[in-house]
């Protein structure tokens, strides 16, 4: 049960040995949904104690990637690189009370050890050889670590907030180490002194962590520590069963704003694997944060499709406001070096393409042709549909079109139905070679739209460039 005084306090605290991974946000998600449900604070943690593997990049991208998502932290980012003197404040403290202990078994004894284990088929931990030392063996040039002191009887009950209860027995766990023998603190210290100096009231993270929880509780019980809720939600697969990965396609999150996707749609996407609401699949952040029960995520795992969530960044491009989306247009057009000062407004395209992108990476490739003075024409398509006899029904289109005094798509269609009319041909058979005229292809949105927004001028200086690939007689 929560305390109705307590503030729920949560956090995202990832490495930054990498990207910011697929699976990493949703459990971001998550904590930030649950705090904002709640009313209470987020905060973002950066666990860089790795010095080898964490780099400077890696944490821009995790922050870059919170950023773009709009999971904005109430506090943080805190650096655990910056709370070194904390940490041993705490090993001090742990020492002083009896409660962890100089280790300073070789690195040979401990290989010795751990192969004698295997060979007897138990499970590989530390014999205690050091636990009740209470001074330095003698000689001895081994910088020792600090092992917390575990109790050996007794068992840990963990009431996960998805997995249920889950029960641990001490006798199970070694005395782990807590700082190494250059006194850099370890994971699962540094992790518990800064969810209790953080007062996190609820942990919410993958369960390949929740073997680490009940290493986790003891530690904070010995130091005094009031122990957070746990709530461990299942890891994301792959179609083929297996943990997602970047065999699966883009697992790393600027991925898919590169990809041309909305925040929302994948953030939509992410809520549901592992959490439902009824049969609901549409959610605003905010009916996110008002529906949002961490109890109901369920406890399996759950399956990446890509299929649903280019389904939903479908629903949201359909769906958007025009004036919001063209930016994300806009975007993609500079990535994809395509110049638009000089075309029609971004939101028109937006309007006029919606129904027909994935993505705007897509999008934005779809919509070369509104922009410039030429096209490139498709082969195939100019082959087909630019052949002698549309010659002078195209020819009369654009002069038609040259002398509109209105131009915009109901005079644009007119003109169009005229000429079909005029020479007895099926609307089709006047549209397309029209469309390969001015766009080059042959999908494109409405014709007339499509000719209103590329402009009158540029629309028939195409059309007389395709004519003139025409020839003067049929083959």
């Amino acid at each position: 049960m929560k305390d109705i005084n307590m503030t729920i306090r949560t956090r995202f605290a990832p490495s930054p040995t990498g990207f910011l991974h697929i699976g990493g946000v949703r459990t971001a998600l998550f904590s930030w949904l649950y705090a904002r449900k709640h009313g209470g604070q987020f905060i973002l943690r950066i666990e860089d104690t790795d010095r080898v593997r964490s780099t400077e990049a890696s944490i821009n991208a995790i922050i870059n990637g919170m950023e773009w998502l709009g999971l904005q932290p109430d506090e943080g980012p805190f650096y655990q690189t910056q709370r070194f003197d904390r940490y041993q404040q705490a090993i001090d403290q742990l020492l002083a009370d009896g409660k962890a202990y100089y280790c300073y078994c070789s690195k040979e004894r401990l290989e010795t050890l751990r192969a004698e284990q295997m060979l007897c088929k138990h499970k590989p931990r530390y014999d205690g050889h050091c636990r009740h030392l209470t001074t330095p063996p003698p000689l001895t040039k081994v910088k020792p670590v600090v092992r917390f002191k575990n109790a050996d009887l007794g068992e840990i009950v963990v009431r996960d907030l998805v997995k249920g209860t889950v029960i641990f027995n001490n006798s199970e766990l070694d005395d782990l180490i807590i700082a190494r023998s250059d006194g850099t603190p370890t994971y699962n210290f540094t992790v518990v002194v800064d969810d209790w100096d953080m007062q996190i009231t609820h942990v919410i993270r993958g369960d390949d962590h929740l073997n680490n929880t009940p290493r986790q509780i003891n530690i904070l019980e010995a130091l005094g520590a009031k122990v957070p809720q746990y709530a461990h939600v299942p890891m994301i697969l792959g179609r083929d069963g297996q943990r997602l990965s970047k065999r699966h396609g883009a697992v790393n999150v600027m991925n898919y704003k590169q990809g041309g996707f909305l925040q929302d749609a994948l953030l939509n996407y992410l809520v549901r694997l592992g959490w439902s609401y009824g049969d609901q699949e549409i959610f605003s952040r905010q009916e996110m944060i008002d529906l949002f029960e961490i109890s109901a995520v369920h406890g399996s795992p759950a399956a990446f499709n890509n299929d649903k969530l280019v389904w939903l960044n479908q629903h949201y491009i359909k769906t958007g406001s025009p004036e919001k989306l063209a930016i994300y247009l806009q975007f993609q057009c500079d990535q994809l070096g395509i110049e638009t000062l000089h075309g029609p407004p971004l939101t028109e395209i937006v309007k006029a393409q919606a129904e027909r992108a994935k993505n705007f990476k897509e999008m934005a490739q779809n919509s070369r042709f509104f922009f410039g003075e030429t096209v490139v024409l498709d082969e195939k398509a100019a082959q087909k549909h630019l052949q002698f006899a549309i010659k002078k029904p195209l020819t009369d289109l654009c002069d038609r079109l040259a002398e509109l005094v209105d131009w915009n798509a109901e005079a644009i269609h007119a003109a169009i139905h005229a000429v079909a009319q005029q020479h007895e041909l099926k609307l089709g058979k006047i549209a397309q070679p029209l469309r390969v005229a001015v766009t080059g292809r042959t999908v494109s949105p409405p014709i007339d739209v499509t000719a209103y927004l590329i402009g009158q001028r540029r629309t028939v200086e195409r059309i007389k460039q395709a004519l003139t690939l025409i020839g003067d007689t049929e083959m």
